[in-house]
């Protein structure tokens, strides 16, 4: 187990380098997606958006949840990460075919005869994923986040080049497939290049002896015999991933209910109220996604990895969980709320009034945002203590509701839909916190003033900020004085209220400007 020291530079490192490289790919990608705005309309998003469901359950299930179990192993052998590979090789192969042929019929389920083909091409990312998924097991398991995180900006700068240029060259949605399977690509030569690991071919341990007669009877028998040596060289080979997959097929599950629980809206959307309503909301999501998976990728980068380490010392345990979750609260609240203060203006600046829609949906989608990284820990607490089922129980708990709200609602329109899923999400929390009291000890009050403080906080300066400037009528303007009024606020009482964690970050990022110690947690 590694020193208290060690255990918390790593982690400490791994956050700031998760944060930086996620705030970067993330502006990046922002850059590009304004882009995208101007060529393309809510239908050519709505065309994809559609689909994504169909390649995310297929790229769940072709990882199967091998790369949280095998980072869940403190020193996974070459045979384990060789049959995972091979595994899921084969399985991303094997969907590929069946969705291939399954095309035309999703086609006709949203009435649209250009999916077909469009949906052909996008499915090629979860396969050519397949090719990197123990890599990216081997960069996740020993904290190589600045590896990662070159991998991933190198791929979003490749892909958003090929899907901007594509966008203004009049090909419309097919920017956006070729976008996403060209950053499934470079990633996976990224990772090829970064992590030390290489597959090896299955290997017999003995040759059967070809019989020297060959009449027919005896062919067929060497045949049989063949045939029977290597179907049990292969279960010899993958029974290392097989042994796995009780803990695995869980996380595999899970990952494939919350998709569709994610997606859930894209399907209905798509098949009751048309590609445009499905490409508003689609693209308000992927603004919300953005800015929340900025502080999601940092946290769930290192929070499985570094709570594994500490699992046998339930007080260092708690300890640890609840310093990420004061720097999770700390970070995402204010970015969040801050973005749905500028949602509006900043949409009708860079898409104009074709998109104006999209600015009040991403405002309010916001919310769910500020949760999804918070969840995220929880959930990672789950799994680090060995306890995939109950991750398993809350996100198929959570899925039925979500479907069977939405169902219910969907006769009234987008925006009840919208209310019900982020109140539902909001107040699921308070699952996971009685999640985390039972395995950890982690108590009610504790939660509370790990989390609260910091929503207080963000609340009061953005109501302030939403107010001051509420009369400025130029939207640029008003746009740049809310970003500018709403962080040196907070930050300044983040400061003056000796907020420690904002201490150690700025210690960790620029250790000559304070002294270390100092500080105290923020409490109301």
């Amino acid at each position: 187990m590694m020193s208290d020291n060690s255990l918390k530079e790593r982690t400490a490192k791994g956050l700031i380098w998760g944060g930086l490289s996620n705030g970067l790919m993330q502006l990046i990608g922002a850059v590009f997606g304004m882009v995208l705005l101007v060529y393309l309309t809510p239908k050519d998003q709505g065309k994809v958006a559609v689909l994504y469901i169909f390649s995310a359950i297929a790229s769940a299930m072709q990882e199967s949840g091998f790369i949280a179990a095998l980072c869940n192993k403190k020193e996974p052998t070459h045979e384990e990460y060789n049959a995972v590979f091979w595994f899921n090789l084969m399985v991303g192969a094997a969907l590929y075919i069946i969705l291939w042929f399954c095309a035309p019929a999703i086609a006709r389920f949203y009435g649209d005869p250009d999916l077909t083909a469009l949906s052909r091409v996008l499915f090629l990312g979860f396969l050519l994923s397949s090719l990197g998924t123990v890599q990216r097991a081997y960069l996740f398991g020993h904290l190589m986040v600045k590896q990662s995180s070159i991998c991933s900006l190198t791929a979003m700068i490749i892909s958003g080049i090929v899907g901007v240029t594509m966008a203004a060259n009049g090909f419309a949605h097919w920017a956006i497939v070729s976008q996403a399977v060209c950053f499934v690509l470079v990633t996976q030569i990224m990772v090829w290049h970064f992590s030390p690991w290489r597959p090896t071919l299955p290997g017999g341990t003995g040759r059967q002896k070809r019989p020297e007669h060959s009449h027919t009877g005896s062919r067929l028998s060497t045949v049989n015999c063949q045939l029977s040596t290597v179907t049990c060289q292969l279960s010899t080979f993958l029974a290392p991933a097989w042994r796995m997959f009780g803990f695995s097929s869980k996380l595999m599950l899970t990952n494939i209910v919350n998709i569709c629980n994610l997606h859930a809206f894209s399907v209905l959307l798509g098949k009751f109220f048309g590609e445009h309503t499905a490409g508003i909301y689609s693209t308000a999501r992927r603004w919300d996604d953005m800015a929340s998976n900025t502080i999601n990728g940092m946290v769930n980068g290192v929070a499985q990895p570094t709570l594994t380490q500490v699992k046998e010392d339930i007080g260092r345990y708690r300890q640890v969980f609840r310093k990420m979750l004061r720097f999770t609260c700390f970070v995402t609240f204010p970015a969040m709320f801050g973005l749905s203060i500028i949602a509006q203006d900043f949409i009708l600046l860079v898409g104009k009034e074709k998109w104006a829609e999209c600015g009040t949906m991403l405002a309010i989608l916001c919310i769910h945002g500020a949760v999804v990284p918070i969840t995220t820990l929880y959930s990672n607490l789950t799994i680090s203590r060995g306890k995939s089922d109950v991750n398993m129980i809350c996100t198929v708990a959570q899925c039925l509701a979500v479907w069977t709200g939405l169902l219910l609602l969907y006769p009234k329109g987008l925006m009840p839909m919208v209310i019900y899923f982020i109140s539902l999400n909001v107040a699921w929390l308070a699952i996971w916190q009685w999640w985390a009291k039972r395995l950890v000890g982690l108590r009610w009050r504790e939660a509370l003033k790990d989390i609260l403080p910091f929503l207080v906080f963000t609340l009061m300066v953005h109501s302030f900020t939403w107010w001051v400037t509420t009369d400025i009528s130029v939207l640029w303007i008003r746009l740049l004085s809310r970003i500018v009024i709403a962080g040196v606020l907070y930050a300044g009482i983040m400061w003056l209220s000796g907020a420690k964690i904002m201490r150690e970050t700025i210690q960790y990022l620029a250790p000559h400007l304070l002294p270390r110690g100092g500080g105290k947690d923020v409490r109301p």
